[in-house]
């Protein structure tokens, strides 16, 4: 069989700990066999990024902005007990954080559903997907606790010495406060990223504040979708067949679990953050939850919603057998290589990503499938299978499409 061409490279991120040995299963047993895979590597790890003072991570996010498409794995980051275990020169920031600030982009996560695994929220038949504004709000906020009586102001001094001021409270006791910022640049880049993926996607797009409790800062938000909806994608929309939709955040909840799915849900920094949690619990589980980061120029990164696991590489190192769960992992790879095959216009490549996920899907409808998901699944006849089997159960099924 001859291997499938790439005319670009992705850029290739590796990561840490049990996801970091994934990693390596599933290039060889998934990818290299049916792909002559061009990537352009960069070695995440907490180690190199330690050994580089965190100058790979902005050297690989500068290389999704020259290539166009990257693939991640899942990284640490770390806090004192990791510093102490990796003997670390400093606690380095999020790689997730570093390349989204780089980038500009708007994550979108979506739950990977199989059949026998049912959501609990009974009416929900399709996906549905988060999109989190990633900056701003209380992610970078200021904390104060008052101590006693006082008054606490909001002071704005614009460049000439000029103030404005509003007051937030007269305290006549203890308290606390807290000063929040967003941009109207990094709105303006949130919206046009939740657009441009609800075209490529074919999905209408929902957006939610609380603009009648917040009316400049919520309100900004609204204003600002709205305005950029009107000016530049209301003819998309109406020829794609698809529709925004604006309505306050605990309407959109209600509306939410009533519906069907099929939809994206933007949603602030601090919804999308908590809302995404709940709709990977819903559809079952977190290590079936798809993660790509969009920017409005146009470059995609797509890794695992979730973590480095740990615990189970702790087992791996003792020798013991491990049963992860690989499936989003395997889903950042297939993201990358259709997003490559479609801006490169090679179909071979498209198809096989579509081909991946689809055996991926069967080998767990046939029973095959790690322990996380056999204590969900609705199938009487199920074999447990641990890490490496359960790739290789997965390229048993994609040697037959293939």
């Amino acid at each position: 069989m001859n291997k499938i061409a790439m005319k670009t490279p992705l850029v290739e991120m590796d990561g840490d700990e049990m996801t970091r040995i994934l990693w390596g299963m599933i290039k060889e047993e998934l990818l290299n066999p049916f792909i002559d895979l061009k990537t352009e590597y960069y070695d995440l790890g907490l180690e190199n990024r330690n050994e580089t003072d965190d100058k790979v991570t902005i050297d690989a996010a500068e290389a999704i902005k020259k290539y166009g498409v990257g693939v991640k794995c899942a990284t640490i980051t770390p806090n004192a007990a990791r510093v102490k275990e990796y003997n670390l020169k400093e606690m380095w920031k999020s790689p997730n954080g570093t390349i989204r600030a780089i980038l500009d982009g708007t994550v979108f996560r979506a739950p990977i559903t199989v059949k026998s695994i049912k959501p609990y929220v009974k009416g929900w038949e399709k996906p549905i997907t988060i999109a989190r504004h990633a900056y701003g709000d209380v992610y970078k906020d200021i904390e104060m606790k008052i101590p006693g009586k006082g008054k606490v102001e909001l002071v704005y001094t614009d460049e000439n010495g000029n103030e404005t001021k509003e007051l937030v409270h007269n305290f006549n006791d203890a308290g606390i406060v807290l000063g929040m910022h967003n941009l109207n640049k990094s709105i303006e880049s949130f919206a046009r990223s939740c657009f441009n993926y609800a075209l490529d996607t074919r999905q209408d797009l929902w957006f939610a504040t609380k603009d009648t409790i917040s009316k400049k800062y919520d309100h900004t938000f609204k204003d600002i979708f709205q305005e950029i909806y009107d000016n530049e994608y209301k003819e998309k929309f109406e020829k794609a067949n698809i529709e925004y939709f604006y309505t306050l955040i605990d309407d959109a909840v209600a509306r939410v679990i009533k519906s069907k799915g099929g939809y994206i849900w933007a949603c602030k920094n601090y919804d999308g953050d908590v809302m995404s949690d709940m709709i990977a619990t819903a559809f079952g589980s977190l290590a079936m939850m798809t993660s790509v980061l969009v920017s409005p120029e146009g470059y995609y990164e797509y890794e695992a919603a979730h973590g480095t696991v740990q615990r189970h590489y702790y087992r791996h190192l003792e020798g013991k057998e491990t049963s992860t769960n690989s499936v989003a992992t395997i889903f950042a790879w297939t993201g990358a290589l259709r997003k490559r095959g479609e801006l490169d216009k090679l179909q071979d490549l498209v198809d096989f990503a579509n081909k991946l996920e689809e055996a991926t899907i069967q080998t767990i409808d046939e029973g095959y499938m790690t322990k996380d998901l056999a204590m969900i699944s609705d199938l009487d006849n199920i074999t447990i299978t641990n890490s490496e089997e359960f790739i290789k159960e997965i390229r048993k099924r994609l040697e037959k499409k293939m």
